[in-house]
């Protein structure tokens, strides 16, 4: 399933050095763990955004890894909002990525457009799949 570039990011982002300052993608380099997909935007610059993805094995709970990274984001004096989550099953060792599943408090993430994000940063892996089915 492609998704539009639209939906990934806006047209300025790039450009917007504020967004280009926060990390696309920063999740374990291993494992099965929870993972979130959030929207940043800047509001003095009305309709810029970018998605980006988090995922840690050490959170218990999908607004603990949320937590960690408002205070990032706001101080660049840029919003955020989580658009949902799931989990990420990790191994790098066989460079395979599987994302599948929901997070109960905000919801199932778009999974293709964090396929889409995770292929352009592990551009070089044989495998990133997603599905909905899962917890």
């Amino acid at each position: 399933m492609s998704v539009p570039a639209s939906s990934i990011q806006s047209p300025g982002a790039a450009k917007n050095p504020k967004l280009a300052s926060i990390k696309d993608v920063d999740i374990d380099k291993h494992g099965k763990f929870k993972y979130i997909l959030i929207k940043v935007h800047d509001p003095e610059k009305d309709r810029e955004f970018k998605h980006i993805v988090r995922g840690t094995n050490k959170a218990e709970y999908h607004a603990d890894i949320y937590d960690g990274v408002v205070s990032e984001i706001e101080k660049k004096n840029l919003d955020c909002e989580c658009v949902g989550g799931g989990r990420i099953n990790h191994e790098h060792s066989k460079k395979h990525i599987q994302i599948y599943g929901y997070s109960q408090g905000y919801g199932r993430a778009e999974h293709a457009i964090t396929a889409h994000i995770l292929r352009r940063k592990f551009s070089n892996y044989d495998e990133i799949t997603w599905h909905n089915d899962g917890y």
